[in-house]
């Protein structure tokens, strides 16, 4: 493991690892919380198979000590051979990213296929990560969703562990996010009634805490329980703190307007999360959401930590370029599945490339490519770069505002702005797929050979169009290619 393996969050935990557990099958891996989960599970000496939707060797490379199996939890088959000899599943996946409707239907659809599927291999316990939240007639999508799944797993003949959170404040969540985006670019603050209403945060240090904890406790199997923090604070003080932390002075005025989807809406222009993501979100916020049941502290009595501190924490963490998992590995959704560049059937329809010699050695110039995108930009021609990704983000799309997890370094499926990255072959390749709204699909290409005793560095941009509209979309833009193409060849040798 890298830096990941002298920060684990479990180091502390009053419970020992058991011997006794056999293999741990951890879905939803590749999300936040389960990115989180796994070191901490290898680190103490369990057998771990992670479950992804579809592989890439970068997920061997980032958990060299787990196993890893492609399987969705909408295909039975897939997921016979994922929980084939498996002990315990912690269950940590939720569609929530698909939308409002299409999220629910997903949700019932995936949990119901791995009871079933779990209670045909014999699993002994399932561990599940839901949401704080009554169900009553009032209640956001998202939280009746999580409360669903939690009943339909609690239907099983598999004894489930089931903890409840709210907000999960850590470097790279959503929530934290959305919130310390808000009191750095917001001066002024339009606060809706439902500003007032209470929620009981909780860190992320927290959360792996107690998913590890109840594992190695056997009075907690098949037992409910709500995780929070120290502080129950409603979300205009959440904002406050924050703006204080940063020593921003912002104005709080009151708003006659409480419409959601109107807030989500700029919110979203305001912060690096997607409109979707947000209204999800946001629709939870009218309902209050307190531990009750803290039946949990008997078992667990660690110290949790205060919501000031998760901020302080995550901003360090930020500050030290260390953001181990972040929401945007998940989203959009449905991205590992996505088309890749060498599953086309011909040839890209389009093609625009552009090369520029270098005597600079091969490794320093790709350290410098790999540089693009987030609070470095594109080297020049930003304007261009931000403009594109307003106007993505306004139709609700992903925008350029999405940055990146690291500063420093890359990884297969990192955001990188509007791209994902496809393909990453040190020294030689790095290959970004287009995730903004377009009429067809795109990549672009960095690549580094040799020509005439130097090395030649090269960018593709590959477009399939979809349609007629596809097809005026790469006209339309191809003047500009010539422009920020190379200047940003020109940089990457200046900065490399």
């Amino acid at each position: 493991m890298d830096w990941y393996s002298e920060e684990l969050f479990c180091q502390n935990l009053p419970t020992k690892p058991r011997q006794d557990i056999g293999l741990i099958l951890v879905t939803g891996a590749t999300g936040y919380i389960g990115g989180r989960l796994v070191p901490e599970l290898v680190a103490r000496g369990y057998r771990v198979r992670i479950m992804v939707r579809s592989y890439s060797p970068d997920y061997k490379e980032r958990w060299p000590d787990a196993e890893v199996v492609a399987a969705d939890a909408l295909n039975v088959g897939e997921l016979k051979k994922a929980l084939d000899g498996v002990s315990v599943a912690y269950y940590l996946i939720h569609s929530m990213l698909l939308g409002k409707k299409e999220f629910e239907i997903a949700d019932i659809q995936a949990v119901t296929n791995f009871r079933f599927v779990a209670e045909e291999k014999k699993v002994k316990r399932i561990i599940y990560l839901g949401a704080l939240g009554k169900y009553h007639k009032g209640l956001s999508n998202h939280l009746k969703s999580r409360i669903n799944v939690a009943e339909i797993l609690s239907l099983s003949k598999i004894p489930v562990t089931i903890l409840r959170a709210a907000i999960i404040i850590g470097s790279g969540s959503a929530s934290y996010e959305i919130i310390e985006h808000l009191a750095r670019n917001s001066p002024v603050f339009f606060l809706p009634s439902w500003a007032k209403t209470l929620c009981q945060p909780i860190s992320i240090r927290d959360v792996i805490k107690y998913l590890v904890g109840v594992l190695e406790i056997d009075e907690t199997i098949g037992k409910s329980y709500d995780i929070g923090g120290d502080d129950i604070i409603s979300y205009e003080d959440m904002i406050r703190v924050f703006a204080k932390i940063l020593r921003k002075r912002r104005i709080f005025i009151r708003s006659p307007i409480n419409n959601i989807k109107v807030f989500s809406y700029i919110a979203s222009l305001l912060t690096p999360v997607p409109e979707p993501v947000i209204s999800c979100l946001m629709e939870g916020v009218k309902n209050e959401v307190i531990c009750e049941n803290i039946e949990i502290k008997k078992h667990l009595n660690f110290l949790t930590i205060h919501y000031k501190v998760a901020l302080l924490r995550a901003l360090s963490r930020e500050d030290h370029d260390k953001i181990y998992t972040r929401w945007s590995d998940s989203y959009p959704p449905a991205h590992e599945l996505a088309l890749k560049l060498s599953e086309l059937n011909a040839p890209p329809r389009y093609i625009s490339s552009y090369s520029i010699l270098s005597e600079k050695p091969k490794n320093t110039l790709f350290k410098s490519i790999c540089k693009i995108g987030g609070k470095e930009g594109w080297f020049h021609n930003n304007w261009m770069w931000r403009l594109r990704g307003l106007i993505d983000r306004i139709i609700l799309g992903v925008g350029t505002s999405r940055g990146r997890r690291s500063a420093s370094s890359l990884r297969i499926n990192d955001v990188i702005d509007f791209w994902r990255v496809e393909d990453l072959v040190p020294d030689n390749r790095l290959l970004l797929r287009a995730e903004m709204k377009l009429p067809g699909r795109a990549w672009l290409e960095f690549r580094i050979g040799e020509e005439n005793n130097m090395n030649k560095i090269s960018v593709n941009a590959y477009f399939q169009p979809r349609g007629i509209s596809g097809r005026i979309y790469w006209y339309n833009f191809l003047p500009f290619h010539y422009i920020i193409f190379k200047d940003l060849l020109r940089q990457i040798v200046l900065r490399s």
